[in-house]
């Protein structure tokens, strides 16, 4: 892959390769059909983890040690074809192996008898209806018929025809990946298309079912419904479906942590002044990403998009109006900076306007094109990273469009967060025809607390956005104790120490900090590999002949005897056997460790080289990554050489730009445990000046003092806090010695102290304490953690356990490490104090209820004031 995979996407392409093994070996079987579904929220990178899946299919996998089916033909189908075009795209885009010509896109002429194994066929509803000429035959052009290309009724093969040719083939398998599936048995769907997802999921007379299908879906749980609509779960088997939460898309800053919605305070007709002010927030916008584009040295800048969404029926004068608004107030727009993507693919007039249309999927890839003017058509599956700025002229009803819009929108423009800058990790969306009532309703939508969007995404959306900065009533004591305090990565699931090394060698040797650091490190451990080699002869060459042999047996029953006799024998490798060999070790050592080794004992590449001599630095190689205790020996210099390197380079890391410096953060994190790193400065942060209640009411902040981001005046807003919270706060800012707080983010980012723990699965996961307080104590700045959090929650446990290791290994940093919760006995707040070594051991060694710590003897009444 040329991208590295986020750790749920690794997961998750893992699950998908585990679900493609047992419906291969349950087909070839058993010969029964399988199904199941990899779902994700938008944003996730559904594309890229199914072109992980995908190439692994073909070629086989080292990270996931995943054999290749040799006989495997994927057909991909979507509702559109220019879906289908920016899927292969992107196919092409993430995947090192597959290249255009693996990567088909099925139209006239096309008559083949079967399909070829190893390529991606990509097929849609219009290709497969009763009138396509896929179907029914090709009508050839003039040309063609000069050239004496064959009739329609001379064509062999029809594309069904062909699909079922390739069904029916034993050397060969068919994975159906159907894009979006759950629109496929879609009551609301066409009858055309339902009929024809059907056909090939089912078969129909002659035409046998595909064998295998995989669904690609945002939505949780619609695909296992469709196939129980279609009636195909009476011999096709249902897998557990390959789930990906909204949390962890939002923890990998592959989409927006913000979402601003600008609507009127009061009735009137203010479409005018709410178009100027997207105009003016276009041009902020792309000041700031120019900047910081020019700032970081990025060879391709961000050029933001502002989306006009018009209704249905569109006044062509109004939007004219609108477009005039936008070109004044950017100082002019030539009309070939305005497209369109509405259904009749032509020109469309909009007053004095002429605008061109342009495909969806172009749009990210054509720059000079500033505004876009769409109705329902960009909410159905595309997406624009660049897309800053929404204008929606849609009726105040009509709020599921506009989240709809919205989640095509969140995607970030760089696929990373930008590290401490709100700002640009948000998307603004201005709301002429909406009231507050409605804008209630999308908020509570987008940060997932109604239904449709279950688990919550950890997405802020604010109704007033505000720009915070470092507060200047700040002393600057406070930002250097900030800059000493500790925060943890969670360790990426299946990581290697060997993989880690080299990762962080290519990195260093790529931006010239250790030049030649890859050939370092792979002779370093050479060094360990031959050392090990001299010291233990005897055992390498145990194991070697070990690799020569290839042992089994032979069952022997005899006529008239019962039973079975067994004979064992003993067969010298062939070449195959070999390479099966060596496959484990590149899974041990790493691809570059373990064929450079081969490289090094086998010497020079010259003519005069001996394949012998080769082939024993193969078994060698292969031999030694049978050896627990080498491979341990290897494991701990990898890690200790690694962490030696981050330690010599720290700073100079700190120096690189963002994007290099996120690569080195991911590099850091390929570890078997949690890693401790230092807090980042924030640069910028947004914050609402109104809340919505639970009634769906808008209402102004509350504001206070002393948050390390603030506005010119030095407030924060502190309304949106739960009631704990809000207690916590107050309490803490009553404190004469405090002079400083923070709430900190609730998601991965460089300014968010982060806390590990293992889930109820045994799965690293991240929490983030909600508040930091800095206090003066006798001349000298400290920093406290504050937690209010429930103990009701299911994962209330393992979280305190988390938050008591994180004290025990780091409390030191730390004046106070509170938990905070009320009893089961009142409402009185009560706290642990979580530095304690007693209440550390009693909550790591316990198995018992949070709220049984709150009622017991450890702890105390949550009294900051006293606290000294």
């Amino acid at each position: 892959m040329k991208y590295t995979l986020k750790d749920y996407q690794a997961e998750a392409v893992d699950n998908v390769l585990t679900n493609l093994e047992k419906a291969r070996s349950t087909y070839r079987r058993d010969g029964d059909e399988v199904a199941f579904s990899l779902t994700a929220a938008t944003g996730a990178g559904k594309t890229v983890m199914a072109a992980a899946s995908i190439e692994a299919l073909f070629y086989g996998s080292d990270t996931f040690e995943f054999d290749p089916d040799p006989g495997a033909v994927v057909i991909w189908f979507s509702d559109s074809p220019a879906l289908n075009e920016q899927s292969r795209t992107r196919l092409m885009q993430a995947s090192e192996k597959l290249i255009s010509g693996d990567l088909v896109t099925i139209k006239p002429p096309f008559a083949v008898p079967e399909l070829e194994a190893g390529k991606v066929y990509f097929l849609n509803t219009q290709r497969l209806s009763k009138n396509s000429l896929l179907t029914r035959g090709y009508v050839p052009t003039a040309d063609e018929i000069l050239d004496h290309v064959a009739t329609p009724d001379d064509l062999a093969w029809n594309i069904w025809e062909t699909i079922g040719n390739t069904v029916a083939n034993e050397d060969k398998t068919v994975y159906l990946v159907l894009d979006e599936a759950h629109r496929g048995f879609d009551t609301k769907t066409s009858g055309d298309r339902k009929t024809i997802v059907q056909r090939l999921v089912n078969g129909e007379g002659g035409q046998p079912p595909i064998p295998i299908v995989m669904g690609i879906s945002a939505t949780i749980d619609r695909f296992a419904q469709a196939m129980k609509e279609a009636q195909a779960g009476d011999r096709r088997q249902l897998l557990e479906q390959v789930a990906v939460h909204p949390w962890q898309v939002q923890e990998s800053g592959l989409v927006k942590d913000t979402v601003m919605l600008d609507i009127p305070d009061e009735a009137g007709n203010f479409d005018s002044v709410l178009v100027r002010r997207a105009a003016r927030k276009l041009q902020e916008s792309t000041d700031r990403w120019h900047a910081y584009s020019a700032h970081q040295g990025l060879a391709d800048r961000v050029e933001p998009l502002l989306v006009l969404q018009i209704p249905n029926t569109p006044d062509a004068a109004d939007v004219g109006v609108a477009l005039d608004t936008i070109a004044e107030e950017l100082g002019g727009l030539p009309a070939s900076a305005i497209r369109h993507v509405l259904g009749e693919h032509k020109p469309h007039e909009f007053g004095r306007w002429e605008i061109d249309h342009i495909e969806p999927q172009r749009v990210q890839d054509t720059p000079d094109v500033r505004v876009l003017i769409a109705k329902d058509g960009i909410s159905t599956g595309w997406d624009c990273p660049r897309a800053e700025v929404l204008v929606s002229f849609r009726p105040a009803n009509d709020h599921t469009h506009i989240t709809q819009l919205l989640g095509r929108m969140v995607r970030s423009p760089l696929a990373r967060r930008v590290p401490g800058d709100e700002r640009l990790n948000a998307v603004d969306c201005i709301l002429p025809f909406f009231d507050r009532t409605t804008a209630g309703k999308v908020v509570r939508y987008m940060t997932g607390q109604i239904a449709e969007m279950p688990g919550g995404t950890g997405r802020k959306v604010l109704l007033d956005p505000r720009e915070l900065v470092p507060n200047p009533h700040v002393p600057e004591s406070v930002w250097k104790k900030w800059d000493s305090l500790p925060t943890l990565s969670v360790p990426v699931k299946g990581a290697r120490p060997v993989k880690r090394l080299v990762s962080l060698a290519q990195a260093l040797s790529s931006d010239q900090l250790r030049p030649g650091a890859l050939a370092e490190a792979t002779s370093l451990l050479h060094g360990v590999m031959n050392a090990f080699v001299a010291e233990y002869p005897d055992r390498v060459e145990q194991e070697r002949k070990e690799v020569w042999d290839v042992h089994g047996q032979t069952l022997m029953g005899t006529t008239g005897r019962t039973g079975v006799s067994y004979r064992q024998f003993t067969e010298r490798a062939d070449a195959r056997a070999l390479r099966g060999a060596f496959e484990d070790a590149k899974r041990a050592f790493g691809a570059d460790v373990a064929q450079s080794y081969v490289d090094h004992l086998a010497g020079p590449d010259d003519e005069d080289a001996d394949d012998d001599g080769l082939t024993a630095a193969y078994v060698t190689a292969s031999a030694l990554a049978y050896i627990p205790e080498l491979r341990a020996k290897i494991d701990a210099v990898s890690e200790r050489v690694a962490k030696d390197w981050f330690a010599e380079y720290d700073g100079a890391i700190r120096e690189l730009n963002d994007d290099r410096q996120s690569l080195y953060f991911e590099i850091w994190t390929l570890a078997t445990v949690p890693q401790p790193g230092r807090l980042r400065r924030p640069r910028t942060r947004l914050e609402d000046w109104k809340v919505v209640d639970a009634n769906e009411q808008v209402a102004m902040a509350a504001l206070v003092g002393r948050h390390l981001m603030s506005d010119a005046d030095g407030l924060f807003p502190i309304s949106s806090l739960g009631g704990w919270e809000y207690s916590v706060v107050k309490a803490e800012l009553e404190r004469d010695d405090c002079i400083g707080w923070y709430r900190n983010p609730p998601r991965a980012a460089v300014d968010a102290l982060g806390v590990t723990y293992r889930d109820a699965f045994g799965n690293w996961r991240s929490l983030f304490p909600d508040f930091l307080f800095f206090h003066e104590i006798e001349g000298e700045v400290k920093a406290s953690i504050v937690d209010p959090h429930g103990h009701h929650l299911d994962d209330a446990l393992v979280k305190l356990k988390g938050l008591a290791e994180f004290a025990r290994d780091h409390g030191h940093h730390f004046h106070r490490i509170d938990a905070v919760a009320s009893g089961s006995t009142g409402p009185a707040l009560r706290a642990l104090d979580l530095k304690n070594p007693t209440i550390q051991n009693a909550i790591l060694d316990g198995p018992g209820k949070v709220v049984d710590f709150y009622d017991g003897e450890f702890s105390i009444e949550y009294n900051p004031g006293a606290a000294g």
